[in-house]
């Protein structure tokens, strides 16, 4: 408590020299209870207090991994750490938008010059595996807690659509720049990107519980499955398909979607 009063006092100034980011000078948290930092000072100790704790949940395992000693191990007050990050859980909505966004970029600089559909998607998938690599060992511990329908740490949750929104979007460039899109119903094509994002989810949850060597298991289902779904997508632009594809489109449309979070909560 003494740590976390210690981020409240002023001096005059706004804040302390330890919390450059104090109350005040943010333009409001993220959903989740991320601070969203304004200036390249406070982003770099959000960073910092991010990337220490990914290194102590591989070192030491989630559940023994307190936010004081994450906020010792990176050199900050407790309160400084709690500022950016409410809970420790909070840490994890942290790490789904850093990896999504390092995601993003690498699928995008890999499918530059593709337009294969089928190569394109593959490539994305693909991309994700390699970007979640190094934290497969403990990413079974903070599935447990993001698995929970309820928890605002889910994929589906409204508090999640900063990390779900920068993925459907990439899937969105998956699709418009392949071939294939412009051949099929406009309605299927914004449909879409958000089917592959919950291709996406299954693809993560079987790399979560996947112990082969290289999640080679997880590689062999993405190499295997992905001709598949490309097939299935570009054969819905048949018009003897055209009803089937309706029929899917309204399951998905009515059972699915309704059950992701549109919107960032603030």
């Amino acid at each position: 408590m003494d740590d976390l009063a210690a981020t409240n006092r002023t001096d005059g100034k706004n804040g302390t020299a330890e919390d450059p980011a104090a109350p005040g000078a943010e333009a409001g948290p993220l959903p989740g209870g991320r601070a969203q930092p304004k200036t390249d000072k406070s982003e770099a100790t959000r960073a910092l207090i991010l990337e220490t704790a990914m290194r102590l949940f591989q070192e030491r395992g989630y559940e023994k991994t307190t936010m004081r000693a994450i906020a010792t191990e990176a050199g900050v007050s407790v309160g400084n750490a709690y500022y950016y990050f409410a809970a420790k859980e909070f840490l994890i909505q942290g790490f789904y938008d850093r990896m999504t966004y390092d995601h993003a970029a690498d699928a995008r600089t890999r499918m530059a010059g593709t337009r294969d559909f089928s190569e394109r998607l593959q490539i994305a998938l693909e991309s994700w595996l390699d970007t979640a690599a190094p934290y497969h060992e403990f990413a079974a511990q903070f599935f447990r807690t993001a698995a929970d329908p309820t928890s605002s740490l889910s994929p589906f949750s409204n508090e999640s659509h900063p990390a779900r929104a920068t993925a459907v979007e990439l899937f969105r460039d998956v699709l418009q720049g392949s071939e294939l899109a412009p051949k099929l119903d406009a309605e299927l094509v914004e449909l879409l990107p958000d089917v592959l994002w919950l291709h996406l989810m299954v693809v993560v949850l079987y790399w979560v519980f996947d112990r082969t060597e290289d999640t080679e298991r997880t590689r062999e289902f993405v190499r295997r499955s992905t001709p598949m779904a490309s097939r299935v997508i570009n054969l819905s632009r048949y018009r003897v398909f055209r009803p089937i594809v309706r029929d899917a489109k309204g399951l998905i449309q009515d059972f699915i979607l309704p059950t992701i979070g549109k919107t960032a909560v603030k």
